[in-house]
C-alpha cells in the first residue's frame, strides 16, 4: 500500500470473540474521529487469528454497530487471517536476519521453571535456553518437538515512547524476556501480526486501551528489527461500569446494539462516548460536525471514565427533543407497528413534535403517543378524585362548546377553556384533569388544549360522551 507523506492513518482492531460494548466501541470512536479531523484515512482491521472463539457473527455485530454509529472506515475490514502468507514472509525476513529463533522448551519446562522463579521471588519470564549467542553451547534437540519461534529482545538500554495520555513511557529491556512470535505449527502469533499490519497499513497513530501498553516496547521491539518507522501511540485508559469495575461482559456491559434496540439515537451515544475519556472545555452536548472539528489526541483524559447510563439517556432525551419530527416519527412508527398501531390519525409527526420533550428513548416516545392512538380508561379513584359534582356541570358545558366551535384550533380550544372556568368560577387544574383522565386515561399530558387539538374534535367528543351523559 502507498499513502501520502504525513498522511494521518487510523485503525480499529477488533477481535471478534463475542459483543461490542461501549467500552470497545469508544476504540473504534477516537481513531475515527482523529482521521477525520485531519482529512486523513481510518482502517477497519478484524484480528481474528483466535480461531478457536472467533466467529462470523461477532464479525457482523461489529459492523453492525459501527454501521450504526456511522463509524464509517475507507480501507477494509482486513481479516489476519487471511494475511497469513504474509506474515509468513515477514517472519522469514527476521530468522534471514537473525533476529528470531527456534526454542524446544515444553509447556511442562517453563511452566516449572515459572513456578522455581516465583519461588526464588524472582519475575517469571523465559530465561533464554535456546536463545544461541556467541560461544554459548545450545541444549541438544528434542527428537519430535516442533519448535516455538522466539525474537531476540534486546537485554541492555531502554525501549520507549511518547504516549498521548501516559507522557513518556520507559521500559528497561532486561524487563522483558524473548517474545513468542510464530507458534509450534507456524502460525504467528498476535503481537508480531499487530506490528505487520501497521507496517504495512502504513498507521501513523495507535489509539487503543490501555491494557495494550505491555504490548508496546514487544511491538516496537519488532518494528525496529523490520527497518519500519513505529505509529504513535495513545493509550486510553479503561472505562469503568457505575460500580467503579472494569466494563465488561463479565461485569454487566451490554452490547453497542442493545442501545440501538433500547432506543437511544447514534448521535447522542458519539456525544456521550466522546466525553468519556476526552473533553472540549466545559462542552458536554455538541454535534458531531463540532466533535470532528474539536478532535485532538492533547485532551484525552489520563483518568479511567465511569459509564453512567443516567447521564447517557440525559444525553439522548437532549437530543430525542432537538430532532425534526419527522425523522422521529420515521422512528417511532415500526415501534407502534409492532404493537399493531398504525397511526394513521392524528398524524404521527405532529404527535411526536408535541411529545418529544417527555421522553429519554424512543420506546417512551412510542408509549407516549398511545394516548392518541390507543385510550386508555383512567383510574377509578383518580377520576372519582376529580371528576367532582363541582366539576361536571362545568365539564358538561366545556363539552356544548367545544362541539359550537367554529374551527378546531388550539387557540379556539383555549378560548372555551377560559369561558367555562369564568362561568364556573373554577381554576384550570379543576377543569382540565378529569378532561385528561377522561380523553387519555393519564394525569400527566402536555397542555390540555394542544392535546384536543391533535385528537380532533369527534374523538374529544367521543372519549367524553361515557362520562357526562
Amino acid at each position: 500500500m502507498t499513502t501520502e507523506p504525513h498522511r494521518v492513518r487510523t485503525r480499529f482492531a477488533p477481535s471478534p470473540t463475542g459483543f461490542i460494548h461501549l467500552g470497545n466501541i469508544r476504540s473504534a470512536l477516537y481513531p475515527w474521529a482523529f482521521a477525520r479531523h485531519h482529512g486523513g484515512d481510518f482502517i477497519l482491521r478484524i484480528e481474528d487469528t483466535d480461531t478457536e472463539r472467533s466467529s462470523e457473527e461477532a464479525v457482523q455485530v461489529i459492523l453492525q454497530a459501527m454501521d450504526w454509529l456511522g463509524l464509517d472506515y475507507d480501507e477494509g475490514p482486513f481479516y489476519q487471517m487471511q494475511r497469513m502468507p504474509r506474515y509468513r514472509e515477514v517472519l522469514d525476513q527476521l530468522r534471514a536476519a537473525g533476529w528470531v529463533y527456534p526454542c524446544y522448551m515444553s509447556t511442562a519446562e517453563l511452566d516449572a521453571l515459572r513456578e522455581r522463579q516465583t519461588a526464588a521471588k524472582q519475575k517469571p519470564r523465559y530465561d533464554g535456553t535456546w536463545r544461541p549467542e556467541p560461544g554459548k553451547v545450545l541444549p541438544p534437540i528434542p527428537k519430535g518437538v516442533q519448535p516455538v519461534w522466539r525474537f531476540k529482545t534486546p537485554t541492555t538500554g531502554v525501549v520507549g515512547w511518547h504516549d498521548f495520555v501516559k507522557g513518556r513511557v520507559d521500559i528497561r529491556n532486561e524487563e522483558l524476556d524473548d517474545l513468542v512470535v510464530a507458534r509450534p505449527d507456524g502460525t504467528p502469533t498476535y503481537n508480531f501480526c499487530v506490528v505487520v499490519d501497521d507496517m504495512d497499513m502504513r498507521i501513523t497513530d495507535v489509539i487503543r486501551g490501555d491494557d495494550h501498553v505491555n504490548n508496546t516496547p514487544r511491538q516496537l521491539h519488532i518494528f525496529h528489527a523490520l527497518g519500519a518507522q513505529p505509529p504513535r501511540y495513545a493509550h486510553l485508559p479503561t472505562v469503568l461500569n457505575e460500580q467503579g469495575e472494569k466494563l465488561s461482559k463479565r461485569n454487566g456491559a451490554k452490547s453497542v446494539l442493545q442501545y440501538r434496540d433500547e432506543g437511544y439515537l447514534p448521535d447522542a451515544v458519539v456525544n456521550y462516548l466522546a466525553r468519556l475519556g476526552w473533553s472540549h472545555g466545559d462542552a458536554e452536548i455538541f454535534s458531531r460536525a463540532q466533535f470532528l472539528e474539536w478532535f485532538d489526541l492533547d485532551h484525552l483524559g489520563s483518568s479511567p471514565a465511569q459509564f453512567d447510563e443516567a447521564k447517557l439517556r440525559w444525553v439522548n432525551a437532549h437530543y430525542i427533543k432537538h430532532t425534526p419530527p419527522d425523522q422521529l416519527a420515521a422512528l417511532v412508527r415500526p415501534l407502534l407497528e409492532r404493537d399493531g398501531i398504525t397511526a394513521q390519525s392524528p398524524d404521527l409527526q405532529a404527535v411526536c413534535a408535541l411529545l418529544h420533550d417527555r421522553a429519554q428513548t424512543l420506546p417512551e416516545l412510542a408509549q407516549q403517543t398511545l394516548l392518541f392512538y390507543r385510550p386508555t380508561q383512567p383510574d377509578a379513584s383518580a377520576l372519582e378524585q376529580h371528576l367532582s359534582a363541582q366539576a361536571k356541570p362545568a365539564l358538561i358545558d366545556l363539552r356544548q362548546q367545544l362541539a359550537d366551535l367554529p374551527e378546531w384550533t388550539r387557540e379556539a380550544i383555549a378560548a372555551a377553556f377560559k369561558a367555562v372556568l369564568k362561568q364556573h368560577g373554577l381554576k384550570m387544574p379543576q377543569l382540565a384533569m378529569p378532561v385528561r383522565l377522561m380523553l387519555t386515561g393519564r394525569e400527566q399530558t402536555p397542555a390540555v388544549d394542544a392535546v384536543l387539538a391533535l385528537l380532533g374534535r369527534e374523538v374529544v367528543l367521543q372519549r367524553l360522551a361515557p362520562f357526562l351523559d
